[in-house]
């Protein structure tokens, strides 16, 4: 049964996401809106199309990521995971001002995935509408998912939601918990292999930090993904042969990764590193790992 056949019937291969929701984004100035607050061209996003994205503090920290995803002309939702929507939504109502937009956090949405191909979902566009469902394509190319935000509610699958979980992390998509909130800039988290930031659209909060630090070649730290036998803490020092190096942005199980470890971090570590250093977090030896690619739109 495809996924949008049927708006109120649960795919049987879906498992239920509770760690994502929605922000919509409602009225004349929505898509401009968006474009004022998001740290990527929402602007260039045609109908049914869909970006990686976030919001900054105006010293370019990440308040949160999330997927955006223009809807209509009057439309966007903000896929957040790992976020509290409420809170964030009310932080954005309080940037509306005189704009024609509506800001709402919506639990009645639900957001589920499965690792399969999408039914009509491909790549950045995306599939289905408000009123039936949505899809996204988040497979890599080669490891098919998609995603559905509907009505209707998934059944709990916690081994699949680690996968997915897992899935996220290799590829580098961050999956911050709030103890991260506002420490790292787009260029920090590597973000810029999402195409999640852009350096020359318009003013947005933290854009001239971000551009600054695009254009004058400044980043000097980055992502780095890692394998060990436990997940570190967020926020855990990372340390080369004893000494500080870099900071777990955060971590999680491994499970169906394909990668030899038990669990897996992303870190943030310099660009220029003695790369034979013994690397270790909370007392446990780390594995580098090759971040995967594919995940970009």
């Amino acid at each position: 049964m495809a996924i949008l056949d049927k708006p109120g019937v649960v795919d049987a291969g879906c498992f239920a996401l509770p760690d994502h929701a929605v922000i919509s984004l409602e009225g004349r100035d929505a898509l401009a809106f968006a474009q004022a607050q998001c740290m990527s061209d929402v602007a260039a996003l045609a109908d049914n199309g869909w970006q990686w994205s976030g919001w900054l503090t105006p010293k370019g920290r990440v308040i949160a990521l999330f997927a955006v995803l223009r809807l209509g002309p009057e439309q966007v939702w903000m896929l957040v995971p790992d976020g509290d929507t409420e809170a964030l939504a009310a932080r954005l109502r309080g940037l509306v001002f005189r704009s024609k937009v509506k800001v709402e956090a919506r639990p009645d949405l639900h957001v589920a995935g499965a690792f399969a191909a999408p039914e009509g979902a491909r790549g950045a566009v995306l599939a289905g509408d408000a009123a039936s469902g949505v899809e996204l394509d988040l497979g890599d190319g080669t490891l098919p998912r998609r995603l559905r935000v509907s009505a209707v509610a998934a059944g709990p699958d916690p081994a699949a939601q680690a996968r997915w979980h897992a899935f996220d992390l290799a590829h580098g998509w961050p999956r911050l918990p709030p103890s991260q909130t506002e420490a790292w800039t787009p260029q920090q988290l590597s973000l810029d292999r999402l195409k999640a930031y852009s350096v020359r659209k318009g003013c947005y909060p933290g854009q001239e930090i971000v551009a600054r630090t695009h254009f004058l070649g400044k980043a000097k730290r980055g992502l780095v993904l890692f394998g060990a036998p436990v997940a570190p803490a967020a926020g855990s020092d990372v340390l080369g042969d004893g000494k500080p190096l870099g900071t777990v942005a955060c971590s999680g199980d491994a499970a169906g990764s394909g990668f030899p470890a038990a669990a897996l971090a992303l870190a943030v570590l310099p660009l220029e590193r003695d790369d034979s250093a013994t690397l270790e977090a909370d007392g446990r030896t780390l594995a580098v790992l090759p971040l995967r690619d594919g995940l970009a739109r």
